[in-house]
């Protein structure tokens, strides 16, 4: 049975951030969780849980414009991935009141592992006036991956370029992307800059935001686990990313069918009682 969780709210602007709490106060570890590109905190009520039941307090953001987060994205958005990056940041510096004497983990599945990671190596990220950030311990991905087609094998790998590149070309003509086929609603920024590093396989410039020297700067401990049956983050597209992370130890994991009692891809780990949570918990206690 999935705990219950208080919904709260940070706002950012003219952005509202939506975050779910399972509060407890005496767990020494506090994992905050960025989901997926269009999918919102509700979805990982079940993994929350079991983080939960584990011993950690547990704090899923919904993406900007996901979930309980506003405004839909539009025509009129304006943000890309560095301001995803921006938001891990604030939640960041909003959560360090409550977090002395405890260890923060970053947990990301996919884009929001992507989040995750640029913020933990980005030297310049906003975190406004107020106290400063606490440290992350570490950061746990799950199916997260650059989406680079040439990590795909052929002849599929023609059609995730093609495919990403056509997303991208629909999302500049229309100004947002509908969330036809794939992703949700989302910023054509967000989608040009998913899709540049599916084409070049790496991130883009954004402004003066260097996420791939993000990456190289990263020291903090990664567990990075890939899942079967995931056709958008297949383990070829988990190594790629790792392959960026050169400064800090990364423990590569791979979750596979026979060690879950339910049936997993990209999205239905989340709701498959497994090890991952275990795994994750386990991690952390590893660390400082």
């Amino acid at each position: 049975m999935p705990l219950p969780y208080a919904q709260e709210y940070l706002d950012r602007g003219a952005d509202r951030l939506g975050l779910h709490r399972y509060a407890s106060p005496d767990a020494d570890t506090v994992a905050m969780l960025w989901p997926a590109m269009g999918t919102p905190a509700g979805y990982y009520r079940p993994f929350a849980t079991a983080l939960a039941e584990a011993g950690m307090e547990v704090v899923v953001a919904d993406l900007r414009g996901t979930g309980s987060s506003t405004p839909r994205p539009s025509r009129a958005s304006r943000y890309g991935m560095a301001d995803l990056v921006g938001d891990v940041g604030a939640v960041r510096e909003w959560l360090t009141p409550s977090l002395a004497g405890r260890r923060l983990l970053l947990v990301g599945h996919s884009l929001g592992g992507q989040a995750a990671l640029l913020h933990v190596g980005a030297s310049r990220v906003a975190v406004g006036s107020g106290p400063a950030p606490h440290p992350v311990a570490g950061i746990a991905l799950v199916a997260c991956g650059l989406p680079y087609w040439r990590t795909y094998p052929a002849p599929g790998r023609y059609a995730v370029l093609g495919y990403t590149q056509a997303i991208a070309g629909l999302s500049g003509a229309l100004g947002y992307w509908p969330g036809w086929t794939f992703g949700g609603v989302q910023a054509k920024g967000v989608i040009g800059d998913w899709a540049h590093t599916a084409r070049h396989g790496r991130y883009p410039m954004m402004g003066d935001f260097d996420a791939e020297s993000a990456l190289a700067s990263v020291t903090t401990p990664v567990l990075a686990v890939s899942v079967d049956n995931d056709r958008y983050t297949p383990p070829a597209t988990v190594d790629h990313l790792c392959a960026k992370l050169g400064a800090t130890s990364v423990q590569r994991r791979h979750l596979g069918a026979a060690q879950a009692t339910g049936d997993l891809d990209h999205f239905r780990w989340v709701r498959a009682a497994s090890p991952l949570a275990g795994w994750v918990t386990d991690f952390a206690g590893s660390l400082a």
